[in-house]
């Protein structure tokens, strides 16, 4: 049987009153004794649980980074000698995972490669030959959420990875597992390392090790609120620090063991001989040091031979506590009789009707309707701080808006679509946008590109989202935008190819311009295909998005554009799924960069119906094309060199003289086929 909040709160002031009276007198006594335990017990649960908690934080990211690894290394996706694409990946992970200090790969022969975290403010990339006793160091250093290169220096070393204990250890197990050590390259830290074989194609290859180095802890503890002045260690079996309170301690600032409790810890650590780490039973134990006692509780953690040690001072929870309570107790045994009467009336006045309300402004909240949400004032400043909470939620959510699509996150909810792992592969259409010379602009305008760069976004963003586009990112300058899901649309390939169309012009009617005054051009490319969509990302972490081979070549399709001196360019499937709807030019047959068969790839030139018939020099074109096809080089010259004359540019057809020209003069054998093979992303 259900009943209502008016009723509840009711019977629950009725039922205070009757055991309030009857146990009041009951219990004062023996809450004296029982405070002290008592609120040692909760600190150190609360400690135990926020430690825990961080702990297990720190090993999933630190797995998570590991897997994220491996599967590139494993699959191919890079090689583990290729030095630059090594050097991103490890560079992204340390950015993406703020708890990793280290992502190290040791090879069999000696040779050693990592990226080493320096504080929050740069990191550095260390890279040890086979056989040399020289160590390069990379500093780089963040500027604008990106990480910038600094300088570089040589120094000499003895570290040699594979007498490494995190190295041998897995060589050892053949298999992912933890390792406690202190040496590094640039000296000995206490660190962690999760650390396994690589093999590629059943080739060992070497060792991955992802390490966090236990300053990351240290800092934590400094920021856990442990009573007025309680403190928490993490100690090893002997007593010696592990991690102790520290806002100061990261990879550059060796730990401090100056908080007034640690010697107390240690004591406490070093005292119980029958005391075992490794069993899994904490221990509650009291300490006298000069002349004041503490309350200590010795708990076991996830590491081997690893202690959280709380320390309270008793002097905290007792003082006048018993003398408060009692005088407390026998006041409140008249009062709440009185109180008692009135909050029964009161109730359901002041506290039932205006928490209705706010439950009604939590129901607008879970249905993401954040523009519903309103204010609702009380006598109550707890109900009004409530209802003011929840409405700066409903505000802070909203300015996400801006962050995420708040439609793609009503139609998620509406259709019950959990925040977990998982996808289906659906087709659909994909487009990348770029400003064209955006890396030389940036370079020359610094900082002040930004407010370009915003324009830029919301041109584009303002026409995705008005043809019924998702926004998936933004990369750089780069806008990453799909069409046919969450939401179904069978239409989706002609939804965007409208919506390029109107990027182009949005941008254009904008009036960018560049810092030599010129204006600012983009570039786009379009594919069609199975797509895998859906949360992709990891357990901490995910993004609704879309990957996949159709994926990756509207990528490369954009980037095209500067081989053919065009704006726009679709693959074959949205050609065919567009059919009528669009106006296009066939640029050439293009097997794209990592990828071995050609595709015809096409110039997006406006929608049927609005814009005029296709122009001549667009039929001159396609006949050159035909005849380079048919190897009749010399009329392909032809046709392609009217469209230059009736256009007065065309750097497709000017590419495509020269390429007639090269087989001319070096005729090719009879393998030879029009598949143009793309050398760059």
């Amino acid at each position: 049987m259900r009943i209502g909040i008016r009723g509840a709160i009711s019977g629950l002031v009725l039922a205070s009153i009757i055991v309030s009276a009857v146990g009041v007198h009951l219990l004062w006594w023996r809450t004296a004794q029982q405070v002290s335990q008592t609120l040692a017990t909760t600190i150190n649960e609360q400690i135990v649980s926020a430690v825990g908690d961080e702990l297990q934080s720190i090993t999933t990211e630190a797995r998570s980074a590991y897997i994220a690894v491996r599967t590139l290394l494993v699959e191919g996706v890079i090689d583990v000698h290729e030095a630059d694409k090594r050097k991103f990946v490890f560079l992204s992970q340390l950015q993406a995972q703020p708890t990793i200090s280290w992502v190290a790969f040791g090879w069999p022969d000696g040779s050693f490669s990592a990226a080493h975290k320096l504080g929050d403010a740069a990191v550095e990339m260390l890279e040890i030959a086979a056989g040399e006793a020289k160590v390069r160091i990379d500093r780089y250093e963040y500027t604008a959420g990106d990480v910038e290169f600094k300088d570089r220096r040589s120094e000499d070393t003895k570290y040699g990875v594979t007498d490494q204990q995190w190295y041998q250890e897995a060589v050892r197990t053949d298999a992912p597992a933890w390792t406690t050590f202190t040496r590094h390259p640039g000296g000995e830290r206490p660190a962690v390392a999760f650390a396994g074989p690589i093999d590629v194609q059943q080739k060992p290859q070497g060792v991955l090790a992802i390490i966090i180095e236990l300053t990351r802890v240290s800092r934590f503890l400094s920021q856990l609120t442990v009573g007025k002045s309680a403190g928490a260690f993490i100690l090893d079996r002997d007593g010696a620090a592990i991690a102790s309170p520290d806002a100061e301690a990261d990879e550059l600032h060796a730990l401090k063991t100056d908080h007034p409790l640690f010697p107390v810890a240690v004591d406490a650590a070093r005292q119980q001989a029958g005391y075992e780490p490794d069993k899994g039973e904490p221990l509650r134990t009291r300490v006298v040091r000069d002349g004041k006692a503490f309350e200590a509780v010795l708990t076991p953690i996830s590491f081997p031979g690893w202690s959280l040690v709380t320390v309270v001072p008793e002097s905290e929870f007792l003082g006048p506590v018993q003398a408060t309570i009692r005088k407390l107790l026998i006041g409140l045994a008249f009062l709440i009789v009185i109180a008692g009467l009135l909050s029964a009336w009161l109730a359901q006045r002041l506290i039932a009707a205006p928490l209705l309300k706010v439950v009604n402004e939590i129901k607008h909240v879970e249905r993401f309707d954040l523009d519903k949400v309103e204010r609702h004032p009380s006598r109550l400043s707890e109900i009004q701080n409530l209802s003011g909470a929840i409405a700066d939620m409903a505000q802070g959510l909203a300015a996400f808006r801006k962050y995420i699509p708040a439609d793609l996150v009503k139609l998620l909810i509406s259709e019950g679509t959990e925040a977990r792992l998982g996808g289906a592969v659906r087709p659909m259409t994909v487009m990348f946008v770029d400003m064209a010379g955006f890396t030389g602009m940036s370079e020359r305008l610094g900082d002040r590109i930004i407010p370009l760069l915003s324009r830029y976004f919301d041109a584009v963003s303002a026409q995705v989202q008005s043809h019924g586009g998702t926004i998936d990112k933004f990369i750089g300058d780069a806008v990453m935008a799909f069409w046919g899901a969450p939401k179904a649309n069978a239409g989706h390939a002609i939804d965007c190819c409208r919506a390029a169309l109107a990027c182009q012009r949005a941008v254009r009617d904008a009036c960018l311009n560049d810092d030599a005054g010129r204006p600012v051009k983009i570039r786009i490319g379009i594919n069609s295909g199975d797509m895998l969509v859906g949360n992709i990302g990891s357990e901490v972490r995910l993004n609704y998005t879309v990957i996949g081979d159709a994926v990756n070549i509207a990528s490369r399709l954009e980037s095209t554009n500067k081989q053919y001196g065009s704006e726009i360019i679709i693959g074959p499937e949205t050609r065919r799924l567009a059919g009528d709807s669009i106006s296009v030019r066939e640029l050439d047959r293009l097997a794209v960069y990592g990828r071995a068969g050609g595709l015809r790839i096409y110039e997006l030139l406006g929608m049927a119906g609005e814009t005029a018939e296709p122009p001549d020099w667009v039929e001159n074109y396609e006949s050159g094309l035909a005849a380079y096809r048919a190897q009749d080089f010399d009329g392909a010259i032809g046709h392609f060199e009217k469209v230059i004359g009736l256009r007065g540019q065309d750097e497709a057809s000017s590419g495509m003289i020269e390429r007639c020209r090269q087989l001319l003069n070096a005729p090719a054998d009879s393998g030879w086929n029009d598949t143009t093979v793309a050398r760059v992303k």
